[in-house]
């Protein structure tokens, strides 16, 4: 078995960067066919649209559907970071105060076993 290498966790990192990269140009690509299916859809059903009036509502449609979905994933991904920065405060809090119950756990431990030793000394006298 070899040693790890410092330079794995970089390499982790990127390769978690490129698959992040690479997740978000596929949902790109996936969302963008859903929307020219859905206006392709809604051009069939409107069978009196000439060719260029087809391509153009299609344009339009593709266009506002994925506004749309942008503003969504803006909104989900705003809200993430707020609760994060949310999280991130509360965790802090609740390590500063168990670090506090730490420091006051070992001061008792270190007055019991102080006393416990005079105790000890006093009635060996």
């Amino acid at each position: 078995m070899t040693p790890p290498s410092r330079h794995e966790p970089r390499l982790d990192r990127d390769s978690a960067e490129l698959a992040n990269e690479v997740e978000g140009y596929l949902l790109v690509q996936a969302e963008q066919e859903l929307a020219r299916r859905e206006a392709e859809a809604l051009c069939a059903r409107l069978d009196w649209l000439t060719t260029g009036q087809a391509e153009e509502l299609a344009r339009h449609y593709t266009e506002q559907r994925l506004g749309l979905t942008r503003q969504a994933l803006q909104a989900t991904a705003d809200r993430a970071q707020r609760l994060r920065g949310e999280y991130e405060i509360r965790y802090a809090a609740l390590r500063r105060a168990l670090l506090k119950r730490h420091a006051v756990g070992a001061c008792l431990l270190l007055v019991c076993s102080t006393a416990v030793g005079a105790g000890a000394r006093f009635l060996a006298r």
